[in-house]
């Protein structure tokens, strides 16, 4: 017998109380899923490519054959998402003049710039340049990296991650926001967001390998994929003109033609009185082409409605899409995306046969595929703003983002977000049985909670469970992942893949799921959370 069936023998011996497991989770199938996902005739599954119509009719396929049921709008299969699209179109003309002199950057190993305005020309022509800190506003903290500094029209810098990140024990800062953990400020995308509504011009994040908890190899890989955004009605006041990533020595050099020392800085921006720092006598010009035009997406949804309370919902998620054909490494430019996330999209699949076998649930479950994760969550963002199942009485969202292949079982348990929901409380109970442990991130300095696809949805109040991730360097395998395959074309199947770990994660999401489908009790937001007031909002729909 093999491990996995030793393990899974003792788990169903130590199972007292609710359902046992209809029909165990098989590592074949998840393989055999993730195979045909992750193939090169998928095309890396791109947003709005011929990979995302093979997608979502396997995922449809699948799901029909199971005997699903619809679970979008009107009886459909599928939820149609509005998104806006921008191309690179041609090269990018960049310079920076200081001291009378002029020199050109190049986008991709120095500078990356893009737009998610819809127009197909951004020019931002000799704008002054300010550092921003880490370009937050955050009043429930106290701190404000602006100061009312009129900052129209500029370019900003401002650092990646948190003003305590990597802060020393003692110092004053350590603990405003969170440790070493992530907040949303930390984030990319807040940043970028953040810069609008202060009126610039263009914003550029500093990279630094720890701090953003990824190389510059993997954001430039991926640069040149479309990028998408949700249509806004009003996207000027909502994006920057120009917005992207500098390389950490290339930012310091304008400091030092502004006669400014960036370790000085830096170290300033770590205290609440810090304010904005123009870089005198540097100005920066942008200029790039690219295509815009809207198209539709689909989120794939199927439904088990529920025996006993079908108004109520548990939600499980995972995203269909990788980056499609990118920038080439070597000869190829196919980023498959197997573990992320053929692999989460095989567990959902899965997920849907262990439950369609066994009892109908109390509550209804919902399986969704969503589109645009890696453009920013635009699938989950779009479903949350336009819900098909009200979310009020979605009862929580277990989230799928990646397994790794193999046969061992991890005896830990990677809980992103560790604390904020009494969730970790359903899957603490259910992994113990299986003789594991939880433990909350090990790299909480890449703000991982906050880059998957139950974020959207937290936002609005809905309880979110993120465990058994793969990606996240909390062992050799997870690290070796991180650093040669995460969003690169190497990231793909190989005949020699097993997936028999990943179905002991399966069978414990299942079982945590069935907890909370077949319960009258809601399991909330810890006090405390910044998802509690939104969830409090509407008790009143939740019997």
């Amino acid at each position: 017998m093999t491990q996995h069936r030793i393990l899974l023998a003792a788990v169903a011996a130590l199972l007292s109380a609710g359902p046992a497991l209809a029909q165990q989770a098989e590592g074949a199938r998840l393989n055999e899923h993730v195979r045909v996902l992750a193939s090169d005739e998928f095309e890396g599954r791109g947003v709005a490519t011929p990979g995302e119509q093979l997608t979502v009719d396997y995922l449809v396929g699948q799901f029909r054959a199971l005997g699903l049921e619809p679970g979008g709008p009107d009886g459909s299969w599928v939820q149609t998402a509005q998104l806006g699209r921008t191309r690179q179109a041609g090269p990018a003309t960049i310079t920076v003049t200081a001291g009378g002199a002029t020199r050109a950057l190049e986008r991709g190993p120095q500078l990356l710039v893009s737009s998610d305005r819809p127009v197909d020309h951004i020019t931002v022509a000799n704008a002054e340049v300010v550092f921003a800190g880490y370009g937050v506003s955050a009043p429930e903290r106290g701190w404000d990296d602006f100061k009312g500094m009129d900052l129209r029209g500029k370019i900003l810098l401002v650092i990646v991650n948190d003003p305590d990140f990597g802060a020393p024990e003692g110092h004053p800062v350590a603990g405003r926001f969170d440790g070493n953990a992530m907040t949303f400020y930390g984030r990319w995308t807040y940043k970028f967001q953040e810069a609008a509504r202060q009126g610039a011009a263009a914003v550029l994040v500093i990279h630094d390998t720890t701090g953003a908890g990824y190389g510059w190899s993997v954001l430039e890989g991926s640069s040149t994929a479309p990028k998408f955004d949700i249509v806004r009605a009003n996207p000027d006041a909502e994006r920057v003109p120009a917005q992207g990533w500098i390389q950490g020595p290339v930012a310091e050099q304008l400091f030092r033609d502004a006669g400014l020392d960036y370790a000085a800085l830096r170290e300033a921006a770590r205290t609440p009185e810090f304010a904005p720092v123009a870089l005198t006598g540097v100005t920066m010009s942008i200029d790039f082409g690219q295509t815009a035009d809207r198209i539709e997406s689909r989120n794939v949804l199927a439904r088990i409605p529920g025996a006993g309370h079908p108004e109520e919902t548990v939600l499980y998620g995972a995203h269909w899409d990788a980056f499609g054909r990118a920038t080439p490494v070597g000869d190829d430019d196919i980023y498959n995306g197997a573990v992320d996330n053929a692999t989460g999209l095989a567990g959902l699949i899965e997920l849907a046969r262990l439950f369609k076998a066994g009892a109908a649930p109390d509550r209804s479950v919902v399986f969704a595929a969503w589109t645009a994760e890696e453009a920013g969550l635009l699938g989950a963002e779009y479903y949350a703003a336009n819900p098909v199942w009200p979310l009020e009485t979605t009862v929580a969202n277990i989230n799928i983002d990646s397994f790794l292949p193999g046969a061992e079982v991890s005896p830990q348990i990677v809980v992103m977000g560790a604390g904020k929901s009494q969730t970790d409380a359903w899957l603490e109970r259910r992994a113990t049985e299986q003789g594991r442990v939880l433990i909350p991130d090990p790299a909480p300095q890449a703000g991982g909670f906050y880059r998957s696809d139950h974020f959207p949805l937290a936002k609005m109040g809905v309880p979110a469970l993120f465990g058994a991730a793969g990606f996240t360097g909390h062992n050799e395998a997870s690290r070796d992942y991180v650093a040669n395959r995460y969003h690169k074309p190497s990231d793909e199947w190989t005949p020699d893949w097993v997936m028999d770990g990943a179905a002991v994660d399966v069978d414990l999401l299942y079982l945590v799921g069935r907890d909370l489908a077949d319960s009258r009790e809601w399991p909330e937001w810890n006090a405390g959370a910044e998802f509690e007031a939104a969830r409090a909002a509407s008790a009143g729909r939740r019997q």
